[in-house]
């Protein structure tokens, strides 16, 4: 097969997203008799059709709905990698893709890498830092579509170069008049009897909560699906459910928001992240003096 032209790929897309040649061309501004020809073009290069002419327009055939997928995909890393170019013509001589689970980004990501971005000769360096779950971001890492993530120390970390980062505690995040928030020890097992919040159910902390809860032989009671911390800590203060996060986290919300946040006593509570990548040694410059800033961060915190 021949190479495919990103041109046509993206007249394509146009033509499948407006079911409608004519639409398609108005909207990309070349007239509609040069897209069929493109679309022409395209069908021969792949060797099957790829549009069914309807009464109104046009529609993909399962191969064409097949191309679609791929060619959003390919239009989205073109794209990125047009950025990225126009970053080094504007002076940028680093970029580095960092991915990482809502937990790192919350607990010290964000102060760490304003504070790499302000040290002397790192001016240059751009850093786009995403939010993504455990399995996304190692998933982007072994891809090779991000060159660093971040995420919870249990999750698949097997084929990939990781050093450790910062940890972080699970704690019972409750209102005041809660029948658990005098309790100064609490472990899962006292939580299970009380409906919770539950975070998205691919997320790490839920994964290990219910392996916890498993163990423990009692099902979690949910009465409410969040999608981040913030959504779960406000449905605990409206005082319909208590939520199991982070307590790092939690603290900054306690006295605002007039919850109690008593950290676990489960052994596994207590959480490590990894900074990972596919090979140190294919790092760029760049993102090698992340990873150190990163470490030694961490190390200065303890």
């Amino acid at each position: 097969m021949r190479d495919l032209d990103l041109t046509s790929l993206r007249l394509f897309v146009a033509v499948c997203e407006a079911r409608n040649i004519a639409r398609a061309a108005e909207q990309q501004a070349i007239v509609g008799s040069a897209i069929s020809k493109r679309l022409a073009a395209l069908e021969d290069t792949v060797g099957t059709p790829l549009l069914v002419r309807r009464r109104h327009g046009v529609a993909p055939t399962p191969a064409g709905e097949t191309l679609l997928e791929h060619a959003r995909a390919l239009l989205a890393r073109a794209a990125q990698i047009e950025r990225d170019m126009a970053g080094y013509a504007a002076g940028v001589r680093g970029h580095v893709r960092v991915l990482a689970t809502q937990s790192a980004i919350a607990e010290s990501l964000a102060d760490d890498v304003a504070a790499f971005l302000k040290a002397p000769g790192h001016q240059h360096i751009r850093i786009d830092m995403e939010e993504a779950v455990s399995t996304q971001v190692l998933r982007a890492v072994r891809e090779g579509s991000a060159s660093l993530g971040i995420c919870w120390d249990a999750a698949d970390l097997r084929g990939l170069h990781h050093w450790p980062w910062r940890g972080d505690r699970l704690a019972v995040v409750m209102p005041p008049g809660h029948a658990l928030a005098r309790r100064k020890r609490l472990a899962l097992a006292d939580t299970l009897p009380y409906e919770q919040v539950s975070l998205p159910p691919e997320s790490a902390v839920q994964v290990m909560l219910q392996r916890a809860a498993a163990l423990a032989g009692q099902p979690i009671r949910y009465r409410v699906v969040a999608a981040t911390f913030d959504a779960a800590l406000r449905v605990v203060r409206s005082r319909l459910a208590i939520a199991i996060l982070p307590a790092e986290l939690s603290a900054p919300y306690a006295e605002a928001f007039e919850l109690r946040v008593t950290p676990l006593t489960d052994a596994w509570a207590q959480r490590r992240f990894a900074i990972a990548c596919r090979d140190p040694e294919a790092l760029t410059p760049a993102a090698r003096l992340l990873v150190e800033h990163l470490v030694a961060a961490a190390k200065a915190a303890g």
